[in-house]
């Protein structure tokens, strides 16, 4: 197999980004590009320590920076840009994460007005062992510390949204953004609606591991080393970002309240069974509801983000975007063997 052309991209902060939209572009790639880039943690690398509580060493609204935009030549306003993650690697040997006084899933936050005290701000470091594929957690508070799996992904991952918007990396909506969804892992190729000319895709917010939910507000944030392949399909852009894994069709959807956030991915997931298996709306409703999942991608952001997955088992012999997974999967595994 030749492999496509590959594109290296490493942004100093001046070049970060850290909205989708209102940029121009850091770099243009063709259809088909490997593109090899990193990324800084949501602390722009200002968290280092227990003691480097984030309200005290970073700006607002200068969070969550994100790698790009990149423009994809002859991507259009109603194609699909597909984001296969080749590779996730941990930069450095550490990650970070940390509770906060007004955010998360489980502390009083603008939205949700409350008369106790707001919580701690307290920060974690997790030692990361790549090799050995760990993550380690120990507690602040007693001698208590376990070993947990990594599994590295991107939290935020998108496109510019339509119509000259411009919106704060830290939001997560139809354009992507910050959907904070552990499915977005090497091995998945992610599908997003194009909203402009060049789509203009920013990835970001590396977690070297994170809990459904993202309960706490923060994943163990970390700085990435990154490689994805970038392809286009022309036409049938979808109305909210889509993942495919080797098991699973995954659809999003990001709102509040939590429930509507629910009902957007459960739609779009009985809407893209019934176009990919010729069923009837209530037949693929039907389907949906007895053999799919739900997992919370985030219940912290701005917007909530649920996933709503499909086994790709009841598909038989269909492919989604004409097996354009499959053939990303095959290019990836071409490149790690001639890297």
């Amino acid at each position: 197999m030749t492999l496509p052309e590959t594109v290296r991209l490493s942004p100093g902060p001046e070049d970060w980004a850290y909205t989708f939209g209102g940029r121009a572009p850091l770099t243009t790639v063709q259809p088909g590009s490997i593109v090899e880039l990193t990324t800084e943690d949501c602390f722009g690398g200002k968290v280092r320590g227990v003691d480097d509580l984030p309200s005290r060493v970073c700006v607002f609204p200068y969070l969550n920076p994100v790698t790009g935009p990149i423009a994809v030549a002859g991507a259009e306003p109603g194609d699909v840009l597909a984001v296969h993650f080749v590779e996730i690697t941990p930069a450095r040997d550490r990650g970070f994460s940390s509770t906060f006084p007004h955010f998360g899933a489980l502390t009083a936050t603008r939205q949700t007005a409350m008369l106790h005290p707001a919580l701690e701000e307290r920060v974690w470091v997790y030692d990361l062992d790549v090799a050995a594929g760990l993550c380690h957690f120990r507690a602040r508070n007693s001698d208590f510390a376990v070993a947990l799996p990594l599994d590295p992904m991107h939290g935020t991952v998108g496109v510019a949204p339509a119509a000259g918007e411009v919106l704060a990396s830290i939001t997560p909506g139809a354009h992507g953004g910050n959907l904070d969804t552990p499915e977005m892992r090497a091995g998945t190729t992610a599908y997003f609606g194009v909203n402009v000319d060049g789509a203009l895709l920013a990835i970001g917010d590396g977690h070297a591991r994170q809990g459904e939910g993202e309960v706490c507000g923060t994943a163990v944030e970390a700085a990435m080393r990154t490689t994805v392949i970038v392809d286009l399909v022309k036409g049938g852009g979808p109305a909210w970002p889509r993942l495919e894994s080797d098991d699973h069709l995954i659809s999003t959807g990001s709102a509040r309240p939590l429930e509507d956030a629910f009902r957007i991915s459960q739609h779009d997931l009985v809407g893209w069974t019934a176009d990919l298996l010729g069923l009837d709306q209530l037949d693929a409703y039907q389907l949906v509801s007895q053999a799919g999942l739900a997992p919370a991608a985030n219940v912290c952001d701005t917007n909530y983000t649920m996933a709503a997955k499909l086994p790709k088992s009841v598909l038989g012999r269909v492919r989604a975007y004409d097996g354009l997974h499959e053939r990303l999967r095959a290019t990836a595994a071409a490149y790690l063997r001639h890297r």
